[in-house]
């Protein structure tokens, strides 16, 4: 008996609009964290140059959501979590960057909204996890 074909899985990538949609994404945290005053200790955190941050989470964000996969092999068993490992990550600088980055998401203009409400949702459980991972580092 022959099978039918599986239908082409369609990823959050291209549902959000691909690398175009993770950039504006990106962009947007990372104008916010430089201008916005309620995320300066969070700003704080960064090196000066957040060019090379701005890159690294595009490639990190394209192939978490199911684009192209470069930062995972450019990086070979690392994640979000492991790659803050070592900064203690406070759950107020923690809960900055999941405001910040849901405002970034929100303004992007995504082509699929419930998709993009399952993102933030999901960096948000992420970014509040590693806050509480530092906190219990510092105990």
């Amino acid at each position: 008996m022959a099978t039918a074909p599986e239908e082409p899985r369609v990823t959050a990538y291209e549902r959000l609009g691909g690398m175009d949609a993770i950039r504006r994404i990106v962009e947007r945290f990372y104008d916010l964290m430089e201008g916005d005053a309620a995320y300066a200790e969070l700003r704080a955190m960064h090196a000066g140059d957040l060019a090379p941050m701005r890159r690294s989470l595009t490639g990190f964000l394209t192939g978490w959501s199911g684009g192209p996969r470069d930062w995972f092999e450019a990086n070979p068993g690392k994640c979000m979590v492991s790659m803050h490992s070592a900064f203690p990550i406070a759950a107020d600088t923690a809960a900055q960057w999941a405001e910040a980055m849901q405002r970034a998401i929100a303004d992007a203009e995504l082509q699929d909204t419930e998709v993009a409400e399952l993102l933030a949702e999901r960096l948000d459980m992420i970014a509040r996890a590693m806050g509480r991972m530092g906190e219990k580092a510092e105990a």
